[in-house]
């Protein structure tokens, strides 16, 4: 290069400085695009998320109404069920104090059942709607007093126990709901076909998890029998939440039921 003329060597300098040139556009092009497409890809993902979150906004406004619709219906139904309910029961009493006819007491008495029956019907009607109720503690408080209320007038014996049971853990309506009517229909069956003397009603919490038992010393289920409808309805119900029902037959009958959190 030392040998050549000037003019070449101005010309060859030139061209190296262009073509330096041009690369430093490319490069600077390139940058200005991929910081173009991250820019839109930034606007993209947060209109996404502000589409999310009005949608989780919309979302939560619908609850929350919902909630507001059932703590509206349960509030009337204390107000007007409760009210007419007790009015009845009043009226049934005065009526059998003034009955003379055995055979009218009687039919009285049993209007007085019925209507002790609705109305255990309907607070456990309110106790379901209820959001406040949406906790572990709630529904651990609400079964032990409804398991106490029903044996309590039985040979059965009620043996409660609780294991690290967190009383302020969440729990959804559907949840808490499903778990009462299993544990309903499992206090009835036993009083109806175990024979049993004694039935130990347990809850245990793993963490996100929780577990109901209920054992009784009876006779057990006979094998030979199809299952019946309120064990297929218990397992229907755990299913449902995603839960699980187990049964086993060993020295009584002992239903397991588990759900997570």
């Amino acid at each position: 290069m030392k040998n050549l003329p000037v003019e070449i060597k101005i010309v060859y300098i030139t061209a190296i400085i262009v073509v330096m040139l041009f690369v430093v556009f490319i490069i600077f092009i390139v940058l200005v695009y991929n910081r173009k497409q991250l820019l839109n890809l930034k606007e993209k993902q947060l209109q996404q998320s502000e589409h999310q979150n009005q949608l989780l906004q919309k979302e939560l406004e619908k609850q929350k109404s919902i909630e507001q619709e059932r703590e509206r219906i349960s509030h009337d139904m204390h107000d007007d069920l409760g009210a007419g309910i007790s009015a009845l029961k009043l009226q049934a009493e005065f009526l059998k104090q003034r009955a003379e006819n055995d055979d009218l007491k009687s039919d009285i008495d049993e209007m007085l059942k019925t209507s002790e029956e609705m109305n255990l019907s309907m607070r456990e009607m309110l106790w379901s709607l209820n959001s406040g109720n949406d906790t572990l503690g709630s529904f651990i408080d609400y079964s032990k007093m409804y398991a106490h209320n029903f044996l309590k007038k039985t040979k059965i014996q009620l043996v409660i126990e609780d294991q690290d049971i967190i009383f302020e853990t969440t729990i959804t309506t559907e949840q808490r709901r499903n778990l009462f009517l299993c544990l309903k229909e499992a206090l009835n069956n036993a009083y109806k076909h175990s024979e049993s003397n004694q039935l130990k009603l347990s809850f245990i919490q793993k963490g996100q998890e929780f577990m109901m038992r209920i054992s009784d010393n009876g006779i057990g289920i006979n094998p030979e029998k199809s299952e019946g409808n309120g064990l297929r309805n218990m397992r229907r119900r755990m299913k449902e939440q995603n839960g699980h029902c187990e049964v086993t037959t060993e020295n009584g009958t002992h239903l397991f039921f588990r759900i997570d959190l």
